[in-house]
């Protein structure tokens, strides 16, 4: 396994792209109710990031706004996963997006070289101003148009997929 890229590179690669970001530092926050704390802080959609595996050992990381509610019963049919889903686990995220629960993200595709991972993001947060997300750790949040969120993904090799996957 390839050593996880740092946030500096994750910046280095968004400058590279001419993508406009900002990122504010905090203390770890590991879940949506922990970061809640911060809004007034940092403008725009927040996300929350589920990393999913079908019965074929496919993954996914859906990108949704903060306070959606997936159906992990059936979006299943929604993503084109095998049968249904279930949570990837902890070493596989690590192996393949280079983070840890808590710091789950849309930025982890940087470490996702080989392309095992297909990104879907909500259709819903695209109607956002700015969403946001931890730069491959949960100590910090980085803001990006949704545009370029989209923009940055594809140039890490991801086709994302913008789909309804939220109630």
């Amino acid at each position: 396994m390839t050593t996880p890229k740092t946030a500096e590179a994750l910046f280095a690669f968004l400058d590279a792209l001419g993508i406009a970001h900002s990122t504010k530092r905090h203390a770890p926050v590991f879940t949506v109710a922990e970061s809640v704390a911060l809004r007034d802080e940092i403008p725009g959609a927040h996300t929350k990031n589920l990393f999913l595996k079908d019965r074929k050992e496919q993954y996914f990381l859906l990108t949704v706004e903060e306070h959606a509610t997936v159906d992990l019963k059936t979006v299943h049919t929604i993503i084109g996963a095998a049968g249904k889903i279930s949570f990837g686990r902890p070493e596989k995220l690590m192996e393949y997006l280079g983070v840890i629960p808590g710091a789950v993200t849309a930025f982890g595709a940087i470490n996702d070289t080989e392309g095992r991972v297909k990104i879907v993001v909500d259709a819903d947060l695209m109607g956002s101003e700015i969403v946001n997300g931890h730069p491959l750790s949960n100590d910090a949040t980085t803001s990006v148009a949704p545009a370029d969120l989209l923009r940055f993904l594809e140039a890490t090799g991801h086709e994302p997929l913008v789909l309804k996957v939220t109630a």
